[in-house]
């Protein structure tokens, strides 16, 4: 899909990836992001509040688009899955939070010039 040309369409927010932007992956990428070692499958489950069957599916989309790893092996006899960012992952992770923070200081000027500044990020409640 090509890209938006952002002087006429300035809040397009192109960047925003359909991938990344669900809520569970969001908190997966988060997760990881702050563990750049890697998280156990039980750990990224307990951290992000999801079901193993959930976890898997997410992992699986965000593996198939290159944003993270999955390896599976053992420690002792248990099997053992360890989730990681992958470079190109780390990346486009970055990328997005940049858009992300665009939209939200866009969000806080556009607020900002129809009401006063009191909340967190001027933005009022309608």
């Amino acid at each position: 899909m090509p890209k938006t040309d952002m002087t006429t369409a300035p809040f397009a927010y192109d960047g925003l990836d359909r991938v990344i932007h669900e809520k569970a992956r969001l908190g997966l990428l988060t997760s990881l992001m702050a563990h750049p070692k890697g998280l156990a499958f039980a750990d990224l489950k307990q951290l992000c509040g999801l079901t193993d069957g959930n976890l898997s599916r997410h992992l699986q989309v965000l593996q198939e688009a290159g944003l993270v790893d999955v390896i599976k092996g053992y420690e002792g006899n248990r099997p053992h899955t360890t989730c990681r960012l992958t470079k190109s992952g780390r990346r486009r992770f970055l990328d997005y939070l940049a858009v992300l923070e665009q939209l939200v200081r866009d969000a806080a000027s556009a607020a900002g010039k129809d009401e006063g500044r009191s909340g967190r990020l001027g933005i009022q409640p309608i």
